[in-house]
């Protein structure tokens, strides 16, 4: 089995790019994906879930280049788990995909 995640959705932000000691890039973007479906009455539901994504070296290049908030993108990865302590000392978890290609879609 192999921890690999494939996702088309609309960027909620401008990505936010950071370059580290030694030169390399990482970008950080927020996707938005839809799902629509209906209950037993008929009523249309639509869900929106979030996904926080981030890539690294020459992925987070095309990031910085060519992605805005609003683009439909198609991206692909593996999905991470981590946790850190923020800045009251309470322990986050943050899952995200670290994407290892970007696919520019529409206009």
């Amino acid at each position: 089995m192999k921890n690999r995640v494939q996702l088309i959705g609309r960027v909620g932000q401008d990505p936010e790019v950071k370059t580290l000691d030694g030169g390399k890039k990482l970008a950080t973007v927020s996707i938005a994906t839809n799902d629509v479906y209906y209950k037993e009455n008929g009523d249309k539901v639509e869900q929106t879930e979030w996904h926080r994504v981030t890539a690294w070296g020459k992925t987070a290049d095309i990031i910085e280049k060519y992605v805005i908030k609003g683009k439909e993108i198609g991206i692909e990865g593996k999905l991470t788990h981590r946790s850190y302590e923020d800045k009251n000392g309470e322990k986050r978890f943050v899952t995200e995909i670290v994407a290892n290609e970007v696919l520019l879609l529409g206009k």
